[in-house]
């Protein structure tokens, strides 16, 4: 493909290349974690989980990203790493973490100066959501996850003002963390959660993370 004509050709600096062998990486770790759970490898899981948003933190450093997205991907492998823990504490600990990553999100979207898209889908999922799970948490969970919830169907919903790439990261999100909502109401779980849980959530904070980016790049040309 040829420039455009009186285009100026973009000269490829060395932050171009990092960037590229850390999104490689981060593509690497997170079909390997999702063959890992397929073979039900807790070591494997354990060992990659962990890799997988601070190499998507490092990539937004260096395309020089705003830092409240790289505070919610760190925060994000946070609660990663607490969520490894099979303690209520961890739990709890894990869900605080992304709660503190969405809220950083949401400052950022508003940063950004989105279009507020319509609400009433995402607000009757929120209500319906909540409705029907809580008979079924236990009981010392039903305030954390409600306002967890609230959190983050507020961020999903904001996402979808910055494009279609951010959009349907933060619905893949959503959906993610409504899995592991439902897996803690003891509700029906479908073949190898925990992969369809990774795959949802890898790919939401990605497209989060790329749908970011390319709004910071518009606002800088």
């Amino acid at each position: 493909m040829t420039a455009a004509p009186g285009a100026v050709p973009r000269r490829v600096l060395p932050g171009d290349t990092v960037g590229t062998v850390l999104l490689a990486a981060f593509a690497v770790a997170l079909l390997a974690d999702l063959g890992s759970l397929a073979a039900d490898s807790v070591t494997g899981h354990r060992i990659l989980k962990p890799l997988l948003m601070p190499l998507l933190a490092a990539y937004t450093v260096v395309r020089g990203g705003p830092r409240l997205l790289v505070a919610a991907l760190l925060l994000g492998w946070g609660g990663d790493v607490f969520l490894l823990g099979g303690a209520e504490w961890a739990f709890l600990a894990g869900m605080g973490s992304f709660a503190l990553g969405h809220l950083c999100y949401l400052t950022l979207f508003g940063r950004c100066r989105t279009p507020r898209p319509a609400p009433p889908l995402y607000g009757v999922a929120l209500v319906v959501t909540v409705v029907l799970l809580w008979p079924d948490l236990p009981p010392d969970l039903r305030i954390p996850v409600a306002g967890y919830a609230v959190l983050l169907t507020a961020m999903a919903w904001r996402s979808s003002g910055l494009g279609r790439l951010a959009g349907v990261g933060g619905g893949l999100f959503l959906v993610s963390d409504l899995i592991i909502a439902a897996e803690v109401a003891e509700w029906s779980r479908p073949p190898v959660p925990d992969l369809w849980i990774m795959l949802l959530y890898g790919v939401g904070q990605l497209l989060l993370t790329l749908g970011v980016l390319a709004r910071t790049d518009e606002r800088r040309v």
